[in-house]
């Protein structure tokens, strides 16, 4: 299985008054670490969400704990495709320092349209279905649960 790996040096303004990572940093780093995804291997789809044509809502997410983390230390966050389905993408992610799991999480984003009556879902755009095709945790397209019509 392959993997997009986004390497973060952690900075002490992210962490608490006890010395350890905000346990809120790791959703953030999920995103940066979509979005280094997306200016790597989707410009075009980048470009489409820059000028606001396409929209990429998270629309749930999710976070286990198991090891503190530092100021300072290197963390290696990887992200994998667990599944694709309509206008929804889910990835996982995992958060190792020198090969050790500290944390595990998943995200849920919808693809959505600026139209004149708000937004509206779409597909998932073709460019990023075929740019994590390579990371995929599964042989074929699996069904995203449906939720909530944003």
């Amino acid at each position: 299985m392959s993997e997009y790996v986004l390497r973060h040096r952690v900075m002490f303004d992210e962490t608490n008054l006890v010395g350890n990572v905000y346990f809120a940093h790791y959703l953030h780093w999920q995103g940066h670490c979509r979005e280094a995804f997306l200016a790597e291997h989707a410009p075009g789809v980048l470009h489409e969400v820059r000028t606001g044509e396409l929209v990429m809502v998270t629309v749930s997410c999710s976070m286990e704990y198991f090891v503190e983390v530092f100021a300072l230390e290197e963390i290696d966050i990887g992200m994998t495709l667990r599944g694709s389905a309509g206008n929804r993408v889910e990835m996982d992610y995992e958060f190792r320092r020198a090969e050790q799991l500290v944390a595990r999480g998943q995200q849920v984003v919808s693809c959505l349209r600026r139209t004149e009556n708000g937004v509206s879902p779409v597909r998932v755009p073709e460019e990023l279905s075929r740019a994590l095709a390579a990371y995929a945790t599964y042989p074929q397209t699996r069904a995203v649960p449906p939720g909530p019509r944003s």
